[in-house]
């Protein structure tokens, strides 16, 4: 049942990335040229996610347990250190450069998989690159 849930969320989540633009770097590009051609689309798509999201939290808070879980996996709550502004400052630089982040970016490998290839073998190669350096 959990496999079922987890591919029909991730089937979800695709076709709402594809459906919003989000996996189209060009249009991506245009939502970050705020003193260009700016396109405002995608700020639609991220106020719909935060109302989405708003509304996930609420249920969740008087929920006992998830449908298919013992327990929620919710992340704690961390300060603000160089860490985080510098993988953030990374992810910027990454999204505006190649107008993809993750989620779209592995979504696109079933349609554009040329440069959506390049982004994920780099991502990869960041991780592990993480991964080599934490030790």
């Amino acid at each position: 049942m959990r496999g079922f849930i987890a591919l029909l969320s991730g089937t979800v989540f695709g076709f709402g990335l594809a459906l919003s633009g989000m996996m189209n770097p060009t249009r991506v590009r245009g939502f970050l040229d705020l003193f260009g051609n700016w396109d405002p689309t995608l700020a639609f798509v991220m106020g719909g996610a935060l109302v989405v999201m708003a509304v996930a939290w609420r249920v969740q808070k008087v929920m006992h347990r998830p449908v298919v879980c013992e327990e929620f996996s919710l992340p704690g709550t961390k300060l603000i250190d160089a860490k985080l502004i510098g993988g953030a400052a990374l992810f910027g630089v990454g999204w505006g450069l190649a107008g993809l982040c993750p989620g779209p970016a592995v979504a696109s490998l079933a349609s554009n998989i040329g440069p959506a290839a390049i982004f994920v073998a780099a991502m990869i190669a960041g991780m592990a690159l993480f991964r080599v350096t934490e030790r």
